[in-house]
């Protein structure tokens, strides 16, 4: 098989923001995972790997059976499965064939793939797809459904490589598993820019990417799976504060000597002038004794300076090298409900996919909406929220409401951080957006950012900050899939903002480490049809 490679590769975007600088490396067989903060260059990794952008500098070795396939999957509408999958022609072909209308055309588009139907079938199946007919139109399949056709697409062709970005993001759990297994299974080099846990668990390495003082990145290989990579990443941390501790007692120890040897050079020089005074030495020998005295005592407090210069320097570097502390502190005491207060009601309802609801939030739950891709979770909550008209019934809601989609589209581009929260919260003085904000990470000039130049990270806290902070406070906050893309610290993030959320909770989500950690009180499980509860 062919490997990928990229030998002293730099790369900086036109406006000359530099990226990468002198990076190697040699893509193993196996799956590799590779992890990152929002922004930092993950997707742009994956780009330099496929050939999608040019490196400013070095060589990119790209195997000709190289499959890539982004976050954001679009299908034409019109296409068909087989379409997607890439093998609508050699179908054609084929059935041409076996009806006796096949012409060299034919034998020449399918050429030695007689079993290319038996294969997309069997495809379809081992990724939990096998509803779906090879010749059904793809306008109506979910996002998630849509994401495994394309990968699909890519694992028919049996590449060497394969480079997928975050592919887990909209998948069910059972959809999650096929595609793990599917890639457990695969022969060649894969690698995964993700941040879902449960594939880092199965990965055989993990590449972590990090910046650099000169604000470039570079990546760095810890081998074995999550459970390794966060232990090595313990251990380092463990070892930076305990370099921490030792440089400041270097610090403490030779600053006390520095002020030792001042202090016994000052009684020196006082007991010489007092010699002096008294006549006990006088003459050219005094003035040798004091000179000499003098010479010595600058060498020794300059050894003494210069080794506290070096005892600083080692400590500010032992403390750079602890990750900053990016917690999320807020206090939300406006998104309070009490507690057999009716938040939301649905009486009769029916959505526009088919799916029949009746049920209410009370107070302040916290309700996890799950199902299958495709089973009309976001459609669902789009209907209670007013978003999209019922087919039947009603829906009242009687509290203010925060909505948070999967697109975090709630951002106007073209504005600052700070007037993206003004503009929902238009009571709000200036300066109190901004004491809120900075308990949002954004302080200074971060906050007059336009939202459109923000990191991926940072748009999420930004989207974050204007559904929490508006006017009047929410309190019904809805989460749709609100981890997809979100790295290690911005999930961290988002946890901590919603232990300060006192209001009620629906979230949709598939990542079941989130929904471990907000702790939901019941789930409405969404099967296509019906809505059932059941409490946890």
């Amino acid at each position: 098989m062919h490997a990928l490679s990229l030998s002293h590769v730099s790369f900086s975007w036109p406006d000359g923001r530099r990226v990468f600088n002198d990076l190697s490396l040699s893509l193993p067989q196996g799956v590799s995972g590779i992890v990152g903060r929002n922004g930092i260059g993950k997707s742009t990794l994956l780009r330099l790997m496929a050939g999608d952008l040019s490196p400013t500098r070095g060589t990119v070795d790209i195997p000709p059976r190289l499959r890539f396939v982004p976050q954001s999957v679009t299908l034409a509408v019109s296409d068909t499965v087989a379409d997607a999958l890439g093998v609508a022609q050699r179908l054609r072909a084929l059935r041409a064939i076996e009806s006796g209308e096949g012409s060299a055309e034919h034998f020449e588009v399918l050429g030695d793939d007689w079993l290319v139907e038996d294969r997309s079938l069997a495809l379809l199946a081992s990724l939990g797809l096998s509803s779906l007919e090879l010749d059904r139109p793809v306008g109506a399949v979910s996002g998630g459904e849509a994401t495994l056709l394309a990968i699909g697409a890519a694992l028919l062709d049996e590449p060497d490589v394969l480079l997928l970005d975050e592919p887990t993001n909209n998948l069910d759990s059972v959809a999650r598993d096929a595609l793990l297994a599917a890639l457990a299974e695969r022969d060649g080099a894969t690698a995964v820019v993700t941040h879902d846990r449960t594939l880092l668990q199965s990965v055989d390495r993990i590449g972590e990417l990090r910046e650099l003082e000169d604000r470039t990145t570079e990546l760095r290989w810890f081998g074995g799976a999550l459970d390794e990579f966060e232990a090595a990443r313990r251990a380092e941390r463990a070892a930076a504060e305990q370099a921490v501790v030792t440089a400041t007692a270097h610090v403490a120890r030779q600053s006390r000597d520095l002020t030792a040897h001042r202090e016994g050079a000052a009684r020196k020089a006082k007991a010489g002038d007092k010699a002096r005074a008294q006549r006990r030495v006088v003459g050219m020998a005094a003035n040798t004794k004091r000179n000499a005295a003098e010479r010595t005592d600058a060498r020794v407090r300059a050894i003494h300076e210069e080794r506290l210069a070096e005892a600083r320097e080692a400590l500010a570097e032992a403390r750079a090298a602890i990750p900053r502390d990016r917690s999320i502190r807020i206090d939300l005491p406006g998104t309070e409900v009490p507690g057999r207060k009716e938040i939301l009601g649905a009486r009769g309802l029916v959505t526009r996919m088919g799916t029949r609801f009746e049920g209410a939030i009370v107070g302040a739950e916290r309700i996890r909406v799950h199902g299958r891709n495709g089973a009309g979770k976001t459609t669902l909550v789009e209907t209670l929220l007013g978003l999209r008209a019922p087919a039947e019934g009603e829906v009242t809601v009687h509290v203010p409401v925060g909505y948070l989609p999967q697109r975090l589209d709630v951002l106007d581009d073209s504005l600052s951080v700070v007037d993206n929260v003004r503009a929902r919260a238009p009571q709000a003085s200036a300066q109190e957006v901004r004491d809120q904000l900075g308990r949002f990470q954004f302080r200074g000039a971060l906050a007059d950012a336009r939202a459109g130049t923000l990191s991926g990270g940072e748009r999420f806290r930004a989207a974050l900050a204007t559904v929490l902070l508006a006017r009047p406070e929410p309190q019904l906050l809805v989460l749709d899939e609100p981890t997809n893309n979100l790295d290690f610290e911005s999930q961290s993030q988002l946890v901590q903002a919603l232990e300060s959320y006192k209001g009620a909770l629906l979230v949709v989500t598939h990542d079941d480490a989130f929904v471990e950690a907000i702790a939901p009180t019941r789930v409405w499980e969404v099967d296509g049809e019906a809505v059932t509860e059941r409490a946890l």
